[in-house]
């Protein structure tokens, strides 16, 4: 569906400015604004941003190629990886980091654009827990299962699974929690790394705790029905 409006007009001075980006400087950042002019039309849809452009029909066909296009490139990274971890290439761990970051946007856009914070934010943390425990569990589980080592380092990760399960129950507290948990973890991986493996660490944990919290702060919302009792 090519439709000659302000949007098409944008996708395609970005998509031109892309190539004469390429032909002068030959570096490959050009990709990044013909990735930007592909999907300036689906992504301007989704946030709501351009209703008098798009109609149901086309945010239905948006909808599933993307969920279709996001599978496909979660497989192909996944395969990556795997190849590269078989060759003994450390470089294949960039794949995972896109996979999670991939996911967490999903989820976490799933949230915002639905405006149900409360609701879902201890779903985030209880999830962002279980993720680091993961993880971190990975990185040592050659000690054993059940030794020392994998349990303390697993320990973080439960602790905020924990905090994710309390905040049902005590938002407010669990958000301030939450809150000091993220910013003691900043702070102690910045001190120890400052690679960009380890900003995008922070970013992939930190970003999802700090929006959970917000969410926990928030006043739930009254339903009518509610209202009318």
């Amino acid at each position: 569906m090519l439709r000659r409006d302000s949007i098409f007009w944008w996708a395609s001075g970005i998509f031109i400015l892309a190539l004469v980006l390429f032909a002068i400087t030959q570096v490959d950042t050009f990709l990044a604004l013909m990735v930007l002019a592909y999907l300036l039309r689906p992504t301007l849809a989704s946030l709501g941003m351009a209703k008098k452009y798009v109609d149901e029909r086309e945010l239905s066909l948006n909808y599933r190629s993307g969920n279709i296009a996001f599978f496909v490139m979660m497989t192909a990274c996944v395969f990556f990886a795997a190849k590269l971890r078989a060759e003994n290439n450390h470089t294949g761990e960039m794949f995972y980091m896109v996979i999670v970051i991939g996911i967490v946007t999903k989820a976490l856009f799933n949230i915002f654009l639905a405006k149900n914070f409360r609701e879902v934010a201890p779903k985030i943390i209880i999830s962002v827990g279980l993720l680091v425990a993961l993880f971190s569990g990975m990185g040592s589980i050659r000690h054993g299962v059940f030794s020392i080592n994998f349990l303390m380092n697993i320990l973080p990760g439960l602790a905020v699974t924990g905090i994710g399960v309390l905040s049902k129950f005590y938002p407010r507290i669990a958000s301030i929690v939450i809150i000091l948990f993220a910013i003691t973890f900043f702070i102690r991986r910045l001190t120890l790394d400052t690679s960009w493996a380890t900003i995008g660490v922070i970013l992939i944990i930190g970003v999802p705790l700090l929006a959970a919290s917000w969410g926990l702060w928030r006043e739930p919302k009254i339903s009518s029905e509610e209202l009318v009792t």
